[in-house]
C-alpha cells in the first residue's frame, strides 16, 4: 500500500494505492492549516479504507514547487513516515502531477502553479510513447508571456484564477491556438501523485528511493533568494 500525500499549495490531497488502482482519496483547501489538518486526515484516511499503517509498504510525497511553509511540511511528514519505518519515499514535482492528470495527446500541454503577485510557474511538456515529459522546464513568468509563447495547439491545466481565465479568452480571440481543460482536470490530485508514484517505484526499485534525498524544490529567480 501506497500513501501520498500533497500539501505544495492551499489545496490539501491525500490517497491510497494498493498497487492495482486508488482504494481512498480525499482533496480539500487547507489554506494555512496544514500543520493542523494534515496528521488526523491521514489518520482518518487509513481508517475510513481499513487500512492499518503497518500495511504501507512506500509513501509519495509532491515536492513542488509551491508554498514555501506547505509544502515543506508534507515533505517533514512523508520524510519522518518513511525514515521511521524504512519506507521507500518518492518525490513528485507538482507540476508532474498535473501533468500525469492528462490523457497524452499530440498536442503540448503546459501545467500552471499561482506565484503570488500575478506571476505564475509554468512548465512545457510534449507527450512520448504515451507518457507526458518535460519539455520546457519550470519558470517564473505571467499569463501573457506563457500565452504569447504558445504557436502550436497547447493544452493549458493547473491553478487558473481570474487573471488567468481573462487572459486565456482574450488569447483566443487573437487565435492563440491554446486549449483550457476542463475544470474537473485541473485539480491536482494526489490519486494521480499516487500513481505515478507507484509507477516510478516499479521502474526504479526501492534502492532509489531514500527518503534522505529527497528535498522540497523552489523555482527561483534573480528577485527570489
Amino acid at each position: 500500500m501506497l500513501l501520498a500525500i500533497d500539501t505544495a499549495t492551499q489545496m490539501t490531497s491525500l490517497a491510497l494505492h494498493d498497487g492495482r488502482g486508488l482504494l481512498s482519496e480525499q482533496t480539500w483547501e487547507s489554506s494555512n492549516n496544514h500543520t493542523v489538518e494534515l496528521a488526523p486526515a491521514i489518520y482518518h484516511l487509513l481508517a475510513q479504507a481499513g487500512v492499518s499503517a503497518d500495511a504501507l509498504v512506500a509513501l509519495a510525497v509532491c515536492i513542488g514547487p509551491g508554498s514555501f511553509t506547505g509544502l515543506r511540511i508534507g515533505v517533514a511528514l512523508a520524510k519522518g513516515m518513511a525514515s521511521a519505518r524504512s519506507l521507500p519515499l518518492v518525490g513528485v514535482t507538482s507540476l508532474d502531477i498535473l501533468a500525469v492528470g492528462q490523457p497524452p495527446t499530440q498536442n503540448r500541454l503546459v501545467t500552471v502553479l499561482q506565484a503570488g503577485r500575478g506571476r505564475i510557474i509554468a512548465a512545457g511538456y510534449t507527450s512520448r510513447a504515451g507518457h507526458w515529459k518535460l519539455h520546457d522546464e519550470p519558470a517564473i513568468t505571467n499569463w501573457n508571456a506563457t500565452l504569447e509563447s504558445i504557436s502550436e495547439t497547447t493544452h493549458l491545466t493547473g491553478e487558473v484564477d481570474a487573471a488567468g481565465f481573462d487572459a486565456v479568452r482574450a488569447a483566443q480571440e487573437r487565435g492563440v491556438p491554446v486549449i483550457l481543460v476542463p475544470e474537473g482536470f485541473r485539480l491536482r490530485r494526489a490519486g494521480f501523485l499516487a500513481q505515478e508514484g507507484w509507477a516510478r517505484l516499479q521502474a526504479g526499485g526501492a534502492d532509489r528511493y531514500r527518503a534522505a534525498a529527497v528535498a522540497p524544490v523552489y523555482v527561483k529567480t534573480k528577485d527570489t533568494p
